[in-house]
């Protein structure tokens, strides 16, 4: 017998296991705690600001199979193991059981904080069932969903350290949070209808008009069949919601929000409700009812029974499903399709705080649905559209922010990379992760501007990066630039933007290059301070070489020309027919388009003049202008508006194409020439061809033109790799068109899905190559 237990305590080791990624917030201790206890080891689990650290007391077998079943059957479904170091260290005698410890916070940041999650089925059939305590609770949450970035000032993430910190527990309540064997062990937002957060509503003054939970969804609910506007306080702020089958409430809405032509998202409850009015493949439906809860563009139904204002003029939908507590219970009201908007007007922050939901949106709603729950983080909806049938981002913020994308080398310093000025976002480096912020907005509104400096202070401080380097855009204007001049940071790297774009394909492939990078948008600051929009590049994260470009024309106006479709109309009419260009010869489609003969003049004038005009490749205004030529619009009243409409405008089935020429530039590079598609376009427009047939037959020279410009670097640079990056790239046709055509050619092909190929991606970028180009100089 003394020999056996001599034997056992010879077999018996300690180990120190730190584990990073997705582990806080995320059930991942009481995991542990479970699987520990069942495999008798003893030791311990707490949060750090590295993520978790265990210790484990038992035989080499135990501790191996306890590794095993955490990285699959017994992980927690949110959870995301990145890293898992093991270490030996000296035994506990004695030491047989395990026990959750208290969190630490010391050392330096690497842990995810993880997002906010959509209310999960377990805590819906809770919702639901009058015999639970937590029976229609707007609040209920469980280790598995509910809030968390959006409720977390600091890290480690634990109550102390959220919003919820200022609601005591009732004893129910802790009791489960204490309960390891418990779904809410350690959920840290857990309450109830006894202790935790309330709803009421009110007027748009403020005057309460409902208190209680069922008097006031009942309430909110009949104020939306009636057609009347109600701000909505949810998970990362306020929505703006009205009937989306009511076309006199939708026209209020965007009257009084002064949003005249940008789509409208919408809300159902169910996947079967969705699919009245939208085509569902199998991925949208995984992609919608994910924790993530997105927005996912679907196609639209045609007689839909959809207010037309919700997305006028397009063929797609923007639907989410309920992913709060709050939506599933005024769904149950008897609603079928809600508008549920940003809470902001036009293209200000989103609105979080009440008081100020109230002050700001209180001539829009007629009543507010209001909590006590503050929002420490203000995070939008995100959005996905498909690519080839795979999803990809649009716009990155709720469910996905702020979980790391990781770097093949970890960062000698931390550095902040400011992003661009439209579409914003910014990130960090810490280590071996970027922490790219969430959606902020376009910089140029005083609002957004003072948000994206409060977001980068917070962003700092939650995540402990103290930066001594910046990485931002060359453009001269940009106030993303302006702002990192004058922190006086030690070093400041200019990267020019569709050198960032690529670098954020390279990025979220782990590559460092060198590939043929495609990078289209509408507007970049070149090396040359000509405009950049329709770039082939030899790239990678040390250096790039733009190898070709569309060929360069003239663009008067400054920053009307990304509004006005005249004026790059206008340049390309100049640059197809230089000096035989004559406007009188042009009137029958230019008066269409602007009426004030003037006007035109001025700009003609200003393009004759060199005045106030730039030399642009931007494929961008390319688009504005063909959408003007076929009536499609004449004005981007937002982003990108008429590319939308041209894009959607497109017929299926068409193989034609224009042509064009690969010419060589007087810098030594490919030029993509449009000369002849220009003229090609104007003859079909006076011959009546339908709008659809030469939308489409453009879309096809496009894609035909890149192809041939990637073909030509592959063929000197013996390249075989391309990369997909920029705005343009956001159409789906296209970007459909040109994947193909590659593929077709024997290329292997990157582009952009964890941040978006517009300019949201666009820190991400900056941040690699200043990863790259510091550590190269150490």
């Amino acid at each position: 017998m003394f020999f056996k237990k001599m034997e056992l305590l010879i077999l018996e080791t300690r180990e120190r296991i730190t584990i990073t990624g997705r582990v806080q917030g995320v059930g991942f201790r009481p995991a542990v705690y479970r699987l520990a206890g069942e495999l008798e080891l003893g030791g311990f689990i707490l949060n750090d600001s590295q993520g978790v650290t265990i210790e484990l007391q038992g035989t080499d077998g135990q501790i191996s199979e306890f590794l095993s079943r955490l990285q699959s059957t017994d992980s927690p479904a949110l959870a995301k193991i990145k890293s898992i170091e093991r270490k030996q260290i000296n035994i506990h005698k004695g030491e047989k059981k395990f026990i959750i410890r208290m969190s630490k916070s010391e050392g330096g940041v690497s842990s995810e904080v993880t997002a906010d999650i959509a209310t999960c089925g377990d805590c819906l059939a809770e919702l639901w069932d009058n015999r639970d305590f937590r029976y229609r609770y707007p609040f209920i949450n469980c280790t598995n969903c509910g809030p968390r970035y959006s409720i977390v000032k600091t890290i480690p993430y634990d109550r102390p350290n959220t919003t919820m910190s200022e609601f005591k527990m009732c004893s129910k309540c802790r009791g489960q949070y204490e309960d390891v064997a418990d779904r809410r062990f350690h959920a840290q937002p857990v309450a109830c209808s006894r202790c935790g957060p309330e709803i009421r509503l009110t007027d748009n003054k403020g005057n309460t008009i409902r208190k209680g939970t069922d008097d006031v969804i009942t309430e909110t609910a009949r104020s939306l069949k009636e057609g009347r506007i109600a701000a909505i306080k949810g998970i990362g702020g306020f929505h703006l919601a009205v009937d989306a089958l009511n076309n006199q409430a939708v026209a209020k809405l965007r009257y009084r929000k002064r949003r005249d032509h940008k789509p409208f998202a919408m809300m159902a409850d169910s996947i079967e409700t969705v699919k009245k009015y939208a085509v569902v493949s199998r991925q949208a439906e995984a992609l919608l009812t994910s924790p993530e809860s997105p927005i996912v563009l679907l196609p639209g139904k045609t007689e839909s029974g959809i207010a037309e204002q919700v997305a006028e003029g397009l063929d797609t939908f923007g639907f989410m499903l309920c992913y709060a507590p709050i939506h599933y219970l005024l769904f149950a009201e008897g609603l079928e399709v809600l508008v549920m908007t940003s809470g902001n007007i036009s293209d200000e922050p989103l609105i979080c705080k009440n008081q100020k939901a109230l002050e700001r949106l209180g001539s829009i709603a007629d009543v507010f649905l209001l909590h006590n729950r503050q929002i420490f983080r203000q995070v939008d909806d995100s959005i996905v559209h498909f690519i080839a049938e795979q999803p990809t981002l649009l716009r990155r913020a709720r469910g996905y922010v702020p979980a790391p994308m990781f770097l093949k080398q970890k960062a000698d310093q931390d550095i902040f990379a400011a992003g661009a000025d439209l579409k914003n976002t910014f990130s960090f480096v810490k280590g071996n992760q970027i922490i790219c912020s969430e959606h902020i907005g376009d910089l140029e509104d005083a609002e957004v501007y003072e948000h994206y400096t409060e977001s980068i202070e917070h962003l700092r401080g939650l995540f402990e990066v103290e930066p001594q380097a910046a990485a931002c855009d060359l453009h001269p204007g940009y106030l993303s630039r302006k702002y990192v001049l004058r922190q006086k940071f030690k070093e400041v790297i200019e990267i020019q933007h569709h050198w960032a774009h690529i670098a954020s394909v390279l990025a979220e492939n782990e590559m460092n290059g060198p590939v043929i990078g495609l990078s289209c948008d509408g507007t970049g600051y070149g090396t040359d301070g000509a405009i950049w929009g329709c770039e082939c590049m030899i790239a990678s994260l040390e250096k790039f070489e733009r190898f070709g470009h569309l060929r360069y024309y003239p663009l008067a106006g400054a920053d009307k020309a990304s509004k006005e479709a005249i004026r790059p109309l206008l340049g390309l009419l100049k640059n197809v027919y230089q000096d035989d260009f004559k406007l009188e010869d042009f009137l029958w489609l230019l008066e269409e388009i602007e009426p004030d003969k003037e006007k035109l003049k001025v700009i003609t004038k200003q393009i004759d003049k060199n005045i106030n005009c730039v030399l642009t490749s931007s494929l961008g205004r390319v688009f504005d202008a063909v959408a003007a030529i076929l009536g499609l619009g004449t004005y981007n009243h937002f982003d990108a508006q008429l590319p939308i409409s041209l894009e959607s405008a497109a017929a299926e089935g068409i193989e034609d194409k224009y042509n064009f020429e690969l010419v060589s530039g007087k810098d030594g590079a490919v030029e993509l020439d449009i000369t002849k598609m220009i003229k090609q376009i104007l003859e079909e427009k006076q011959r009546n061809v339908p709008a659809d047939i030469i939308s489409a037959r453009f879309h096809n020279t496009i894609a035909e033109g890149l192809l041939n410009m990637a073909l030509k670097a592959r063929e000197n640079r013996q390249l075989n790799t391309t990369a997909l990056s920029g705005g343009v790239f956001c159409n789906r046709y296209l970007t459909d068109r040109i994947k193909r055509k590659l593929q077709d050619k024997g290329f292997e092909i990157l582009y952009n899905r964890d941040v978006p190929s517009n300019d949201g991606g666009i820190s991400v970028g900056q941040a690699v190559i200043a990863v790259n180009l510091l550590n190269r100089k150490k």
